[in-house]
């Protein structure tokens, strides 16, 4: 008798359930941010019936309250080799390539997450994770002191380490094992109180940067945000205070449009949280830190290459007008002001990719691509555009320093894709593949 495996999807979703038991656990203000989303989305929803049914025919009903992305930040390449193994077990795979060192930050990243539609549909849950360059430490002695702390460091116990290999040579796990997996798996990322280092090199390091300090502490990896998706963040974010949640700022990413595209962002703000550290005789020191949040998105339209480069452009503009001293809502607003707000535009332009159903009710015979754009005229073909699944490196960067509490300009240091992909062990998926796949696909079944 042949043995039954789980599905990747159901080991998936129940990760994402009890990594969000977990954080509302340990951070209880992230479960006063799902119930808000919760909130926004069934007015949104209710005020707009085209946008409800856009997402029944794309899909992304089912998975829009279910929708969530954690962010965890890894100290060394074996750490990175070996998440890239447990997470296969999920079905999620590297996908994108964020070099936040332009930005200040001594790490790059990837996004964990489904590539198949079917699989995304099921559970989209998705992990943004960096890794940490002890090469961008400028300080020889700390430098040396991180990377041996970094060394001896296990963060998966002997228990998950068990379940992966069975998995790897079985081809799958039994429902016994995975019930056994995940919440070993999830046990990754808890919050340990008790830090790995001496209060001195705490302080040194987090001198250096906070974001080594926070990696480099702890005994593990622990998620410093989990994210809840909305269907309106600016009613999101004005509506954070009144809950009792302080939100940064200013939300990342383009501005309010009739048309979202691309990805905005917004959090609330790190909290301090207890640590023990070790003093200099062995004893225990009391002391504090500061590195989890909670963090709500808004996914729009996911662009092609040209609408990326406008995208880019346009957000450079905006950046030049602010640096002149304009206000940045003034100045987001002039600039995207050359970025089309119309659906049709936007697929007409190349701008953005889109998903494609026949709702003629009929074969369509002998028409061709060339014929698509009259059959959308026509009403015979209905084109949906596809949701964004990934993330922006300005954004990212964005949430990550509006989180650190010394905001002075740091040293700039340059990652390569190539690096990265060689830290991993596998290749990185390029999102613009995957999204025009998923374009062509439902091009040929609708003219099918």
């Amino acid at each position: 008798m042949a043995t039954e495996f789980v599905e990747s999807s159901e080991i998936r979703a129940l990760f994402a359930a009890q990594m969000s038991e977990m954080y509302r656990l340990e951070v209880p203000a992230y479960g006063d941010l799902v119930s808000l989303v919760e909130d926004i989305n069934a007015e949104k929803l209710a005020q707009d019936p085209t946008l409800e049914d856009r997402l029944r025919a794309t899909g992304g009903l089912n998975r829009l309250n279910q929708e969530r992305h954690g962010a965890i930040r890894l100290g060394s390449a074996r750490e990175l080799q070996l998440i890239r193994r447990f997470f296969a077990v999920l079905g999620m795979f590297a996908v994108g390539y964020y070099d936040l060192g332009p930005s200040g930050m001594p790490v790059h990243s990837t996004a964990f997450r489904p590539v198949d539609p079917a699989e995304l549909s099921k559970n989209p849950f998705r992990v943004f994770t960096s890794l940490l360059e002890t090469r961008a430490i400028s300080d020889p002695s700390i430098r040396d002191d991180a990377d041996a702390v970094l060394r001896q460091r296990q963060i998966f116990s002997n228990e998950a380490s068990e379940l992966l290999l069975r998995f790897e040579d079985r081809g799958g796990l039994t429902q016994t094992q995975v019930e056994e997996f995940v919440p070993a798996l999830v046990d990754t990322f808890k919050w340990h109180e008790q830090a790995a280092l001496t209060v001195d090199q705490y302080n040194s390091m987090n001198q250096i940067h906070q974001l080594v300090a926070d990696i480099v502490s702890f005994k593990g990896p622990h998620i410093n945000h989990l994210t809840p998706r909305t269907l309106d963040i600016d009613a999101a974010h004005s509506t954070m205070p009144h809950r009792g949640i302080t939100p940064k700022e200013t939300i990342e990413g383009p501005p309010r449009r009739k048309c979202p595209i691309l990805l905005r962002q917004t959090s609330f703000k790190a909290i301090e949280e207890a640590v023990v550290f070790q003093g200099e005789n062995g004893e225990a020191v009391q002391g504090h830190h500061r590195a989890r949040f909670g963090e709500i998105e808004q996914r729009g339209a996911a662009l092609t290459q040209k609408g990326r480069s406008l995208y880019d452009a346009t957000l450079q503009k905006a950046h030049d007008l602010m640096a002149e001293g304009g206000p940045r809502h003034a100045a987001l607003s002039t600039a995207f002001g050359q970025f089309p707000d119309d659906w049709t535009q936007i697929r007409q332009l190349g701008l953005g990719f889109f998903q494609y159903q026949n709702v003629s009710g009929d074969r369509l015979t002998g028409r061709s691509v060339g014929d698509l754009e009259a059959l959308v005229d026509d009403g015979l073909v209905r084109a949906d555009p596809i949701t964004y699944e990934d993330f922006l490196p300005v954004s990212a960067a964005g949430i990550f320093r509006s989180n650190l509490t010394d905001e002075s300009a740091r040293e700039c240091v340059s990652f390569s894709l190539n690096e990265f992909e060689t830290s991993l062990g596998a290749e990185v998926r390029n999102p613009f593949y995957l999204y025009e796949s998923l374009q062509r696909d439902s091009i040929h079944s609708a003219l099918r």
